[in-house]
């Protein structure tokens, strides 16, 4: 079993190297976390150490299929990074790294996402659903990133959420239209129906 315990070793590729490594694949797919963000304002606004692409768990084979031969693939599950094995449908994973080798730097990670018929399921409150087409934007140089309002959600949802997460929030709030507004406010309600401190902000 080749496992690996180097979770900090990242030197993150571009945001243009993955549009022209995905573009290529025949699936939907976005950039997500902070980059998302950045994209959404067309600036870098903080470091990122690493970058996130999401993709519907329904066509990890094809992705696999695809960046096998060129990359290192890792299932990150229970603390754990494992090499994801040919044929292999993930289940229970949500989270692929990928290196060059077994030993170089990782370079991006992918995030697998729950859909059902036409929709994005939230994983953390399945009620929260979206069309599938409608959960990317795209910016003019057609790289496609995840909503910002979803993102946030992600964010804010998380069972912790860090500094830089807020730092984010605080970032984007000015940009959000009044329907991703309330669409954020809404589905944190929705996952936290006891409160939460982002919505004071909101």
């Amino acid at each position: 079993m080749y496992l690996r315990t180097d979770i900090d070793n990242w030197e993150s590729i571009t945001v243009t190297a993955i549009y022209k490594l995905f573009s290529t694949i025949p699936i939907k797919w976005g950039i997500a976390g902070g980059w998302a963000l950045d994209l959404h304002l067309g600036k870098q606004t903080r470091v990122h150490d690493d970058i996130d692409v999401i993709i519907l768990r329904e066509e990890q084979l094809t992705i696999y299929n695809h960046l096998s031969d060129e990359w290192m693939l890792y299932k990150a599950e229970n603390g754990k990074l494992v090499r994801w094995q040919e044929g292999e449908f993930l289940k229970t994973t949500n989270d692929i790294w990928a290196s060059k080798s077994n030993s170089s730097p990782w370079a991006f990670q992918m995030m697998l996402v729950e859909t059902e018929q036409q929709s994005w399921i939230y994983r953390r409150e399945k009620s929260i659903r979206r069309e599938i087409e409608d959960i990317f934007l795209i910016t003019d140089e057609e790289i496609p990133y995840l909503r910002p309002e979803i993102q946030l959600l992600y964010k804010g949802g998380s069972a912790n959420v860090r500094e830089k997460d807020i730092k984010d929030l605080k970032i984007m709030l000015a940009s959000l239209l009044p329907e991703q507004r309330d669409w954020l406010k809404t589905t944190l309600k929705k996952q936290f129906p006891t409160g939460h401190s982002w919505l004071d902000y909101i």
